[in-house]
């Protein structure tokens, strides 16, 4: 089992994951269609694209938490 202090970094892992693997996904459908190849088309953008999404949801998180309690009333 995984200790509670590394929640917030799992959840960014697996956030980042799944919206990295819809977002590429979409986009490769959209600029590829549906070839032969299009798993391996796909897991190519997917695995850059989560390259980039893992650290920048670390990064972006706290500030964007921080905004949403300022927008937020309480």
């Amino acid at each position: 089992m995984i200790p509670p202090r590394f929640a917030p970094v799992l959840f960014g892992l697996i956030l980042s994951g799944l919206m990295s693997a819809i977002v590429s996904g979409v986009a490769t459908l959209r600029a590829t269609g549906l070839p032969p190849a299009f798993p391996q088309i796909w897991l190519g953008a997917w695995l850059a694209s989560w390259s980039i999404a893992f650290p920048s949801v670390l990064v972006l998180a706290p500030l964007t938490r921080r905004l949403v309690e300022r927008l937020v009333r309480r």
